[in-house]
């Protein structure tokens, strides 16, 4: 129970991973807001956790706007009395589109940074105040191995975070706020099966040192460290969960 009386916001945790992060925070003693802009998936992922004993609110975010990242923190501060974690994993990846850099649409390129790269920012902005109150927190940031890939507009996104991660955890770690991130390799996820081509998927674990897919349990475990006070001395790093997707020195 690491996580008794402790307060956490997961973003996009309707699903997947951020659904996975959300049930193992609850499952640990930690109240948990469930932070999706889908009220549906959202509104069942919190409804499971609290069946099973958890403490669980669904807020409704679009991670893109500051005013509507304000509304989820002081939300949260309203129903659980304060914040002491934030997972940052609300992303468009399922169904996203593919194109190159040199046509893909401006406004969803744009649309695109804002959510998965600047959504961090922005809650973590709305949030931080409320984690000093507490005496301070700890934050993950999602990144993905693509951060260490030429290409698209995911891969630039990416890159993008890792930078606000050290970036925030040099300004936040005065107040006792760590930030970490983590880039997980290829998941087995539904938005994985999605968003990536089955051949695609097929090279990329035939390449993997440790042969197979990851599961999501592997990402919970290294979040939930990151969080824990076991981690009180790791920040601005992004740690690669990826069954050696990326090896360098």
């Amino acid at each position: 129970m690491r996580f008794k009386d402790k307060v956490a916001i997961v973003t996009g945790a309707g699903q997947g991973i951020g659904e996975a992060y959300a049930g193992a925070l609850a499952a640990e003693g930690g109240s948990v807001v469930v932070a999706d802009i889908n009220e549906e998936t959202g509104g069942r992922v919190t409804e499971n956790l609290n069946s099973k004993g958890g403490r669980a609110s669904f807020v409704k975010v679009d991670v893109s706007s500051p005013q509507s990242a304000e509304n989820l923190a002081q939300a949260t501060v309203d129903i659980f009395g304060g914040i002491d974690y934030l997972i940052n994993n609300a992303a468009i990846f399922a169904g996203m589109r593919r194109d190159s850099l040199l046509s893909v649409d401006y406004a969803y390129y744009q649309r695109f940074l804002e959510v998965n790269m600047n959504g961090a920012l922005i809650v973590t902005r709305a949030v931080y105040q409320h984690m000093v109150r507490r005496g301070g927190g700890a934050i993950v940031n999602q990144s993905s191995t693509a951060a260490y890939e030429a290409g698209n507009h995911y891969k630039i996104a990416k890159t993008g975070l890792n930078a606000i991660t050290i970036g925030l955890a040099r300004e936040l770690g005065p107040m006792n706020i760590r930030v970490n991130g983590i880039a997980p390799g290829p998941v087995e996820t539904m938005a994985t099966m999605t968003a990536v081509p089955p051949e695609r998927l097929q090279s990329l674990l035939a390449n993997l040192p440790l042969r197979r897919i990851g599961q999501t349990q592997d990402i919970v475990n290294t979040c939930l460290f990151l969080l824990s006070d076991a981690a009180s001395w790791v920040t601005g790093q992004t740690w690669c969960v990826d069954g050696g997707t990326v090896l360098k020195i």
